[in-house]
């Protein structure tokens, strides 16, 4: 994008940014509050409190339920986010489970553990691994859906003490519906996308469908919530092969259909075919009881549960002299031959199948008298109760793999994690409440367990088989926090803050196979993180702040024990990575003129050893090594602007947008991709210079309301020495431009509907996979 279009989405987007609402409070349970101003903190309409801290003066963001109905064709909970300043979900498909990492304004989408989503302050975030793998570890957005939410709050950076180091990016709380009376509420949906790539030319449709039910009667309330949906994505993954590696000879099949185009490096390649094309059906229900003991002590239970089950299909556009598909062996294009390791495996055109089911559960006990002294007991637990990945293996090829033969069952049953959390609140003068005490302890393990074995016979059916590999391991956090809200004046209010944590990772174990064992050796540490921010109400309807926080983000069990190769790769994980340290800063200036609020943010990072899968010499080994490794230095600087304007220019026309810049580079760092220093000056991945967006939404009456959005991204990079120069390709990073619209209309007060269209520009734009490409969705609503 050239400078003089920056300039023009800058004025374009500044005085008409993101509906922001700096900080939810947390009012006692069924009251409703009113918007106030003060300090920077801004409380939301609702009875839920949130669980976000309410009293840090930094940068936070709100949606609420009627916003979301009424702005975004939602399909998942993480679309929820779609607009919110500097934040992106990399979802591929409706009900994306194993790739839809959150990234921020300095955390790219393959790092997934430097990011914080609870829902009712229940942990959702994965920190078994970072970023992909077979396993996957974003966020498990399943466990909520969109008809649930009552608010989505957004904090970012590590501002607050109650959190752990993964906060360094953002904290996502989806705070989820509780009744106060009998409610229900049914939807159904429906989405189509025409799919135009390559050799690719179909339509791919997704259903869902979703009935709430709800009461409160005396102390009791109780929510019951299903979701179904039958999903089917584009293909994600292309096999390929480099022009350069074919051999001028008439060898090998000759075929016709290959696609050629060229790679992220503009190195020309064909493609020649197209994969991981899921079918996916998924299933949730969600039942949620609350008991009020007494006027200031509830008591509450949670249990979630998510099926998945998708078949991964694969499709040649190879075609032989007969017109009959090719999926093995020796081919020939144009001349070229390729052969030996260049002819096509069962590993070109995978056949995946999948069966997973997640449980949650989650307890709290909570005293809320906003008097002299609070406090909260809970506990959640999530657990892989199944988890089967079943995949052909590289020498059983279509049409054969489609019906048995050999292949793998990747197991991860057993994983999951357990937290607890004991909280309190102290206020030494609650009638004027202008000093706050939030302290606690917090408990969080994480269990890895996923093995692999070989199957000889029939990969879709058999169990058992050889040991191929096998990765398990545990972490412990013992975490002690304190912090100090404090209004020293009228118009000035600090938080100091400090959380003390001991890590421990232990049982650390990587099988390389049957005979190939390696036990790790416990490791234990204990790091402090010290966090700050003050506020000053300028003016009347000004407010600068400032906020510093420190963060240590510890390696996950995958980064420590992963293996993902065989004997001859023992080398592949390392149990002594150290942990991440950030040090972020956050200067702001808000202004609320009543119609028209706008804010002005400056941010800075400073990590040290970041970790990033990269080479490095491993003296041991005698020989460079490719694995998960520590960046010695990455330096990120920002400025942010977000504004929203409410019937200032028409009424009954809202307008929403915010623009960041951003300035991320590796420093430093004694690993390197092809060479030593390739990297160092180069950019972070997967973090745009520009992004912005800007969304209308004009209410006509009380029953239409129509939406414009408008989403942004700069050009990026996801390898480290920054050499992919194509982004436009699988395997790229793209920027793009795309546009969405939403008409919504509403009956009567139990009926509505809503057409929309997503990526109304058909924009085709890659993060490593191919983003969806226009959608139209339509959804009809009941609610009593």
């Amino acid at each position: 994008m050239h400078h003089r279009h920056l300039a023009a989405a800058i004025a374009l987007a500044w005085p008409f940014a993101a509906h922001t609402q700096t900080a939810p409070s947390a009012p006692p349970p069924d009251t409703d509050t009113l918007s106030t101003k003060e300090l920077g903190m801004v409380s939301v309409s609702g009875a839920r409190p949130t669980s976000l801290p309410t009293q840090i003066p930094t940068t936070m963001h709100s949606i609420t339920r009627d916003d979301i109905a009424t702005t975004i064709n939602a399909t998942d909970s993480e679309d929820a986010l779609k607009y919110f300043p500097s934040l992106l979900v990399r979802k591929r498909y409706i009900g994306d489970h194993n790739h839809a990492i959150l990234s921020s304004r300095a955390s790219g989408t393959g790092n997934s553990a430097r990011s914080a989503v609870y829902a009712d302050g229940i942990l959702l975030s994965n920190y078994l691994g970072n970023g992909v793998g077979g396993l996957s570890f974003p966020p498990r957005w399943g466990l909520v859906t969109p008809e649930e939410i009552d608010r989505v709050d957004v904090m970012y950076g590590p501002f607050s003490a109650i959190y752990p180091g993964n906060s360094v990016g953002a904290v996502v709380d989806y705070v989820t519906r509780m009744p106060k009376k009998l409610e229900a509420h049914v939807k159904v949906g429906y989405v189509s996308q025409p799919f135009d790539l390559y050799g690719t030319h179909s339509t791919y449709r997704a259903w869902q469908s979703s009935a709430s039910l709800g009461s409160r009667e005396g102390g009791w309330s109780w929510w019951l919530n299903v979701n179904h949906t039958d999903s089917q994505g584009q293909p994600l993954t292309f096999p390929t092969r480099l022009l350069s590696n074919g051999v001028a000879s008439n060898s090998g099949t000759t075929v016709t259909g290959a696609a050629l185009d060229a790679n992220n490096a503009n190195q020309p390649w064909y493609v020649l075919g197209s994969a991981t094309q899921y079918n996916t059906k998924q299933d949730h229900l969600k039942v949620k009881l609350a008991y009020d003991v007494n006027a200031t002590l509830r008591a509450s239970y949670v249990l979630g549960l998510w099926q998945n089950e998708s078949e991964g299909n694969s499709a040649s556009y190879l075609r032989n002299a007969a017109g009959q598909p090719v999926t093995s062996g020796a081919i020939n294009i144009n001349g070229r031959s390729f052969t030996g390791n260049q002819a096509l495996t069962g590993g070109d055109f995978p056949v995946t199948r999948e069966k997973l089911l997640h449980a949650m559960h989650g307890f709290s006990l909570k005293q809320n008298t906003r008097g002299s002294f609070d406090w909260e007991v809970a506990a959640s637990l999530y657990d892989y109760v199944r988890d089967d990945k079943r995949q052909n293996a590289s020498s059983n090829t279509q049409p054969n793999a489609l019906t048995g033969g050999a292949g793998t069952l990747a197991d991860g049953s057993g994983t999951g994690w357990h937290n607890l959390a004991l909280k309190g609140t102290w206020r030494p003068d609650p009638l004027l409440n202008t000093h706050v005490v939030d302290f606690g302890y917090q408990l969080d393990d994480h269990k890895l367990r996923y093995q692999t074995t070989t199957l000889t016979r029939n990969y879709l059916q058999d169990q058992g088989g050889t040991l191929a590999s096998n990765v398990s391991g545990n972490t412990r956090m013992h975490s002690l926090y304190a912090q100090d809200t404090w209004k020293l004046a009228p118009r000035w209010k600090t938080v100091l803050g400090l959380r003390a944590e001991q890590w421990e990772a232990s049982d650390g174990r990587t099988d390389f196979s049957a005979s190939s064992v390696i036990h790790h050796p416990t490791r234990r540490g204990v790091w402090y993180s010290p966090k700050g921010a003050l506020s000053w109400q300028w003016l009347d309807d000004t407010v600068l702040k400032a906020s510093v926080g420190r963060a240590v983000r510890m390696p996950t069990v995958n980064e420590l024990y992963g293996a993902t190769s065989t004997t001859n790769s023992q080398f592949i994980n390392d149990p002594n990575l150290r942990p991440e340290r950030s040090r972020t800063t956050e200067l702001s200036a808000e202004k609320d003129m009543g119609q028209v609020r706008t804010r002005l943010t400056w941010f800075t990072e400073q990590t040290r050893d970041a970790l990033y899968s990269q080479t490095v010499y491993d003296a041991t080994a005698n020989r460079n090594i490719g694995r998960v490794q520590n960046i010695d230095h990455i330096a990120t600087s920002g400025l942010e602007m977000a504004a929203s304007s409410e019937d200032a220019l028409l009424k009954g026309l809202q307008l929403q947008g915010s623009v960041t810049c951003t300035d991320s580079k590796i420093k430093s760092n004694r690993g390197f991709v092809n060479a030593p220093t390739d990297t160092d000056g180069r950019w972070q991945p997967n973090i745009p210079r520009w992004r912005a967006t800007v969304v209308g939404t004009y209410r006509v009456n009380d029953r239409w309301s129509g939406t414009l959005g408008v989403r942004y991204s700069g050009r990026q990079y996801r390898t480290l020495n920054n050499t992919d120069a194509n982004g436009s390709t699988y395997m790229g990073v793209s920027q793009f431009v795309s546009a969405d619209v939403r008409i919504r209309h509403r009956f009567d007060q139990q009926w509505s509907a809503a057409i929309g269209i997503d990526n109304l520009n058909n924009k085709k734009y890659w993060n490593f996979h191919p983003y969806p490409q226009r959608s139209y969705t339509a959804e009809l609503s009941f609610d009593l």
